[in-house]
């Protein structure tokens, strides 16, 4: 393939949301990727926390091409096997009640906004706002964008939908004084991605769990990128000891596969009506066996508790780096949990860091101009975090020269 045609080709039909390439992928399996010049990577990015069972795994894509033989989409006017033992496999390991599907995590947002108002009339309640955290990020669709609590993903959208109130995030005060009797639901990332992966505290969330209960407000957990094993647990919440009413997945969900999902209680979730909500792709054939086969994998693998003893080894390991003369001064702090880690730098030049540890083979995440982040597959081994470790350091001392 001529890369200098993809480009132009690119920039020639692709809407301009997205800057023009600079590497393009071909091929991977598990924690590596190959460009389509052969150039090998170690992608400690996967797909923005997406291929949690690595890429291209036999037991996730056997499935997914036996089934597309069979059937890829029948819609939601007929019966899918398979949504249902999803639906109930996600409901038996999260003690939820029921589950709804979708695309994305953007589209399970929206349902559980949905939900949650929708839960508030029922019960004749005046309740219709929705409190998130400043620096959250919830979705690129207008309802979820006015969700999320960052102006830079906002500006030349309005007028936004009405409804949505952003405070500080870890601020238990700001949360008491902001949920009122106009309060549908108060949602939270456990721990924020795209606003730098900041972790909640306990006390943040006991304060939110305490609120819902005592104004009868919906508590509702974003966990799309934290779910699936990330964080070293199935889902975040189960760090903290306290449930919500309502959570969210979507990108590990189906090992690359698009599908969202939206888990609530059944006091909850009764309020929906044949009618109220619906997705034409949601919950079809493919999807489901794609989430199907990435849950066994899961459990056969041990990949919650890969993540949990490998996300502890990476962040030790980025913690030695950071005391270390070797580090040059760049790494400030380290955070998140599992294998979700932020690397917090002392110096505005996270993005031209990733571009420098691309060049060296290794695909990163930045955040922002002074955050990286790592998030690997939840199958990588200790030997592929001593390489990206090792790669991190070079480029410390390349990144100071300059």
């Amino acid at each position: 393939m001529d890369e200098k045609q993809l480009k132009n080709d690119f920039d020639a039909n692709i809407l301009g949301v997205f800057n023009t390439p600079s590497i393009w992928l071909d091929k991977g399996k598990g924690a590596t990727v190959w460009d389509i010049n052969g150039k090998r990577y170690l992608d400690f990015i996967a797909g923005i926390a997406v291929c949690g069972t690595g890429h291209c795994h036999p037991n996730v894509t056997g499935p997914l091409c036996e089934q597309a033989k069979q059937l890829i989409h029948c819609s939601n006017l007929y019966g899918i096997p398979k949504e249902v033992e999803l639906a109930k496999r996600l409901c038996n390991i999260s003690g939820f009640d029921k589950a709804f599907f979708s695309n994305s995590g953007a589209e399970a947002n929206e349902t559980a906004i949905k939900l949650a108002r929708k839960w508030a009339h029922v019960h004749g309640k005046k309740h219709f706002e929705v409190i998130t955290a400043k620096n959250s990020f919830h979705g690129r669709t207008l309802v979820t964008v006015t969700a999320t609590g960052q102006p830079k993903y906002q500006k030349g959208f309005g007028p936004r939908p009405a409804g949505f109130h952003h405070v500080p995030y870890n601020d238990v005060e700001a949360l008491k004084e902001t949920v009122c009797d106009r309060t549908a639901a108060v949602m939270l990332e456990l721990i924020q991605g795209e606003g730098g992966i900041i972790p909640a505290s306990q006390e943040y969330v006991n304060c939110a769990r305490d609120i819902c209960n005592d104004t009868g407000t919906l508590l509702i957990f974003d966990e799309v990128q934290t779910g699936m094993g990330r964080t070293g647990k199935f889902f975040a919440f189960e760090h903290f000891g306290i449930r919500p009413d309502i959570i969210t997945l979507a990108k590990a969900l189906g090992s690359g596969f698009p599908i969202g999902a939206t888990l609530a209680t059944d006091d909850v979730a009764r309020v929906f009506s044949p009618g109220d909500h619906g997705s034409t792709f949601g919950g079809n054939p493919l999807a489901c066996t794609a989430a199907l086969a990435t849950l066994d994998v899961i459990k056969d693998e041990g990949l919650v508790e890969n993540s949990a003893k490998m996300g502890a080894y990476l962040s030790d390991a980025m913690r030695l780096l950071a005391a270390s003369e070797e580090s040059y001064d760049c790494i400030e702090s380290i955070r998140g949990k599992g294998l979700l880690v932020g690397v917090s730098f002392t110096r505005p030049f996270a993005s031209s860091f990733k571009d420098a540890c691309a060049e060296k083979g290794l695909l990163v995440g930045s955040i922002g101009e002074f955050v990286m982040r790592l998030v690997p597959p939840l199958m990588i081994s200790k030997e592929q975090i001593d390489e990206a470790v090792d790669t991190i350091k070079d480029v410390c001392r390349i990144m100071t020269q300059h």
